[in-house]
């Protein structure tokens, strides 16, 4: 089996609703670094300078009740999935808003979860299975490269083979 990946959740909760809720729930620092940030420009700088690494990365974005807030989500996301696609969006909202948000903020997102006693094990949970899909993903890169390596031997075998039938026939 394969080492633990690490995985980096980044929080942009601007009220402090949520992240200490995350914080606790995912307290294992061997598996989980878990960042929360209050400002815009303090969570597009950390995405910006992890953009180049290569582990899981999953972003939870809080809403509140405003309209305005639901477009500036809207931005940012469209904004992280320009900095790193690779980062998988989690959207934690008010439970009665939630149809309008998921109609307002279509694309890029991978989870909607609504705020109430059981979202922080949603959350969980699609942590979860983002952090499997990232595994599945890392090894079907590793199994195609063992492909073609094994498609490259067995190539240049036969090739050496059928040099060896006309250049040595009394051993065939």
């Amino acid at each position: 089996m394969a080492k633990n990946i690490k995985t980096h959740l980044y929080c942009y909760d601007d009220h402090r609703g949520f992240s200490e809720d995350v914080r606790k729930r995912f307290s294992d620092q061997s598996r989980y670094t878990v960042e929360s940030f209050q400002t815009r420009e303090e969570f597009i700088n950390l995405l910006v300078e992890a953009k180049e690494d290569n582990f899981c990365k999953v972003a939870i974005l809080g809403l509140h009740d405003t309209k305005e807030q639901f477009e500036m989500i809207d931005q940012l996301t469209v904004e992280i999935k320009k900095i790193d696609p690779k980062t998988c969006l989690i959207l934690l909202g008010p439970s009665d808003k939630m149809e309008t948000i998921k109609k307002t903020l279509k694309f890029n997102i991978d989870a909607y979860i609504p705020k109430n006693a059981n979202s922080i094990l949603r959350i969980h949970n699609t942590v979860k299975k983002l952090i499997s899909e990232h595994s599945i993903g890392i090894f079907r890169k590793k199994r195609n490269l063992s492909i073609y390596v094994l498609l490259g031997f067995l190539l240049i075998s036969v090739i050496l083979v059928i040099i060896a039938r006309f250049r040595f026939p009394q051993y065939f």
